[in-house]
Parts: structure tokens; C-alpha cells; sequence
């Protein structure tokens, strides 16, 4: 892979100016750049411990590997400076987040389009968790939140942040991967918080919060609520238990009369977020069901080839 010049990257990224940052992390800052011939892009300024270097390289060699339609891109690296620079696309819709947190305090997409957007997002993890390659890697994404999955034109799903640090060798016996993540509260799998191990199941755990955000629109812990309800997941089991499913999704969802597809995810979400690893279902088991719900809606789902984001939007 012919790798990008260090000074059109950093001129990409404003010179790492502070108003360039699109965030950052443990495994380095974001920057929004634009490459000479007018793409724009996400510059990752990456931190590389001593010790890890080879490790990383063959890292990257996997990540150029990875092609699926609802996976950010990684487009090129930098590997000269001191803090290597990976380049990927960027998705010009923004983030789920942003649509389910509105300003307004309510979603500003359909549940057809949000439907569309979990069955992308769940294949695209199960597709990272299947060996996405000929050496036998699975990705474990590590960090699954709604401010993660990116949406691009005609609001396709795009799963980003995978790096080097969320590449993990497959085991080759039951013994589970120990490995260091950072994860937002709320997310976190609490099995991991108990062991330290990350798991495949770690991301199908936080994947049903992010079911649960886009079903309830409340963010996963908030201090703003009463304290019954500051953690998300507690407040959605005790609700469906007795039967109040409904008083806690969002009223425009259930107005738009998918109850029946609403009760589905939320019993997917459900089992999505066991407190044991192995009572939950794999992310291809989970992909499989959404995309029976999408299939379910229309004959012919109208999001898979879209003649534009207006038509992604038109109720379905």
C-alpha cells in the first residue's frame, strides 16, 4: 500500500490544528482532513507503545483486509513520524447518536430508517467477529456506542473505530481473550467489568444498549433521570417485566404503528444484554434477526439501493 506523504497529511489535518479534532482516545486523536484532491477524510494520529510496533504493523496489514459496505474504510497510513497516521473515510451524515439524542429531545428519523441502521450495524460486527480474514483474526470491537456508528449517504450504517488495539487473535482452545479496553459507562459489559476478559459477547452486550437508545432515545446512564432510572438497561428488563414496554419507547416509534416489530427488538435487546456471556446470542444471530425484521416491513426493502436520503426518510 503506497502510504500518503507525511506533509500533505499534515496539511490535511490543519497541522493537527485543535479545531480539526474530531476526538480521541486511548489509541490516539482524530483529525478532519482534506487530501489534496478534495476527499475528505478522518486523519488518526495514533499512539504506539514501545514494544508494540510490530505488532501494530502487522496489524494494519489486516486492516487493509477488511472490506465490507457497513465498515468505515481504512484508506491509507503514514507509518514516517513519530505518531504513525491511519487515514479513513469519513461518513457525511454524522453519527446515530447525533439523530437519536436530537436537540428536540426526539429522533429525527423513522423507525424504518433506525431499523435499517441496527440490521447494517449488526452485520457489520458480525462480519468483524467471523474471521474477516485468511489469518484467522477476529475483531472484537471492543466499544460499540451509537457515537460509533457513523452514517453515510442515504444514512447507511458505517461501523467505526476499529483499530489496532481492537484486533485480537482468535483463541484456538475455550479459554477467553484477556485483553485492556476502554469502553464508555453504560456500554461496558459487566461481565468484563467482573473478569477483565473481552469477549465477542462483550460487543453483542453493548450492542443491546444501543437497541435500547434507539428504542427509549434516553442516553445509557444519565444523572438527569430519577435514580431508578439513571442506568438504562435496569430501567428497560424491570419495564418489559411488567409489561410497560411501551410507556418507555418513544412515543413518535409507537405512533408510527410498528409495535409488533418494537416488541421484537426490545426481546432481542433483551437477550442482548444477559448478565452471562454464553445466555446471549452471537452478533451473526442477532444480524440474522434484524434483517428478518427489515425483510418483514416490505417485499422489497426500499433502503437497500436508495435513490436518495429523501427516500430513506419518506415513511415506509
Amino acid at each position: 500500500m503506497k502510504a500518503k506523504q507525511t506533509e500533505e497529511l499534515e496539511a490535511a489535518a490543519a497541522y493537527y490544528n485543535q479545531s480539526h479534532t474530531f476526538g480521541s482516545g486511548e489509541s490516539g486523536t482524530v483529525y478532519k482532513g482534506l487530501l489534496s484532491d478534495g476527499v475528505t477524510v478522518d486523519i488518526v494520529k495514533t499512539v504506539v507503545r514501545e514494544g508494540q510496533i510490530e505488532r501494530f504493523i502487522n496489524d494494519i496489514v489486516t486492516l487493509t483486509k477488511i472490506n465490507n459496505e457497513n465498515v468505515v474504510n481504512f484508506l491509507d497510513c503514514c507509518l514516517e513520524t513519530e505518531a504513525p497516521m491511519l487515514v479513513y473515510e469519513l461518513a457525511c451524515n454524522g453519527t446515530l447518536f447525533n439523530y437519536i439524542h436530537h436537540a428536540n429531545g426526539k429522533s429525527s428519523l423513522p423507525w424504518h430508517v433506525l431499523l435499517k441502521i441496527a440490521s447494517e450495524s449488526a452485520a457489520a460486527l458480525a462480519y468483524l467477529h467471523s474471521a474477516a480474514d485468511s489469518s484467522k483474526t477476529m475483531i472484537i470491537r471492543g466499544i460499540v456506542n451509537s457515537s460509533n456508528i457513523l452514517l453515510s449517504d442515504c444514512f447507511t450504517a458505517k461501523v467505526s473505530g476499529i483499530g489496532p488495539s481492537r484486533l485480537v487473535p482468535i483463541p484456538s482452545n475455550e479459554s477467553q481473550i484477556t485483553t485492556l479496553v476502554q469502553q464508555t459507562v453504560g456500554y461496558l459489559d459487566p461481565e468484563y467489568l467482573s473478569t477483565g476478559q473481552l469477549t465477542d459477547k462483550s460487543d453483542v452486550y453493548s450492542f443491546g444498549v444501543v437497541l435500547l437508545e434507539i428504542l427509549t432515545g434516553e442516553k445509557p446512564l444519565s444523572f438527569d433521570r430519577p435514580e431508578n432510572r439513571r442506568i438504562i438497561t435496569s430501567h428497560f428488563v424491570s419495564s418489559v417485566e411488567q409489561n410497560g414496554l411501551f410507556q418507555i419507547v418513544v412515543s413518535q416509534l409507537v405512533n408510527e404503528g410498528n409495535r409488533e416489530q418494537l416488541r421484537a427488538v426490545a426481546e432481542l435487546a433483551k437477550r442482548c444484554l444477559k448478565l452471562s456471556s454464553t445466555e446471549r446470542p452471537t452478533m451473526e444471530e442477532v444480524a440474522g434477526e434484524l434483517r428478518r425484521l427489515c425483510d418483514s416491513t416490505h417485499n422489497i426493502a426500499p433502503w437497500l439501493n436508495p435513490a436518495c436520503c429523501e427516500a430513506c426518510l419518506a415513511p415506509g
